[in-house]
């Protein structure tokens, strides 16, 4: 199930979620061609990822702001850009370019104190964009509750877009991030899941005061739910059915 687009394109132009885009992009490609290299990479990581056991040792802290910038693949990239690109342009749109810059980074910086929280004498680097963008997730449901999103909803040989309220959507995925994470052993590796769930939590609540600035629940009654403008029409999409004879 992944997002493709939503159904509120921002009224201004999103410099900041592109320029983070573009940030990531270009900084994934600066070292791309490590992947070959085992050994420089691993040395990258040291140097600028989160390494918890670090953190544990007093050293290393600028790793929770640097790891947001790196990732460990192209997918991972792809991935995380692809939610930056669906749900930060609305939440720019409200908070200001520059308020929107230092919301993203402090929610990175929180999902990364979170992971630390959870795991804190692991070796294993974390890296990536995912705890940043999960805190734009937690403040889009909090403005945007019922904002349409456009997912694409894949079963096996099943393919579908199918449009889906904000809330719905942002909902189960902070479930399964809180799910997995109980369920995920501690120091074996893999995703980052209290880091999504507490980047979520904190994005959630960073965005109050503006939520309460807007007017709280009179802002979701005047708006319905929606970003304040009106939304866009796309024509539907759907996968072409074959019929039996």
């Amino acid at each position: 199930m992944f997002p493709i687009r939503d159904h509120n394109p921002s009224q201004n132009v999103p410099w900041v979620t592109y320029g983070l885009i573009a940030a990531n992009i270009l900084i994934f490609l600066s070292y791309a061609g490590l992947f070959n290299d085992p050994p420089r990479l691993n040395a990258l990581f040291w140097d600028w990822a989160l390494i918890p056991a670090r953190v544990s040792e007093g050293e290393a802290l600028s790793g929770f702001l640097t790891s947001i910038f790196l990732h460990g693949g192209v997918m991972h990239l792809a991935g995380n850009m692809l939610f930056l690109w669906v749900f930060g342009d609305n939440l720019e749109d409200e908070m200001g370019a520059l308020g929107f810059l230092i919301f993203y980074l402090a929610c990175g910086v929180a999902a990364g104190l979170a992971q630390y929280l959870a795991e804190p004498f692991t070796p294993i680097p974390m890296v990536g964009a995912s705890g940043a963008i999960a805190g734009v997730m937690g403040g889009y449901l909090l403005l945007f509750p019922r904002a349409k999103v456009d997912i694409l909803f894949i079963f096996i040989v099943i393919f579908r877009i199918i449009p889906v309220p904000a809330w719905i959507m942002l909902a189960l995925w902070f479930g399964l991030q809180v799910l997995r994470g109980v369920g995920a052993d501690t120091g074996s590796g893999g995703v980052a899941y209290w880091a999504h769930a507490g980047g979520f939590v904190i994005g959630a609540l960073l965005a109050i005061p503006l939520w309460l600035r807007l007017g709280g629940p009179r802002f979701w009654v005047r708006t319905h739910g929606h970003p304040p403008h009106p939304d866009a029409t796309y024509r539907r999409s759907s996968v072409p059915v074959v019929r039996k004879r």
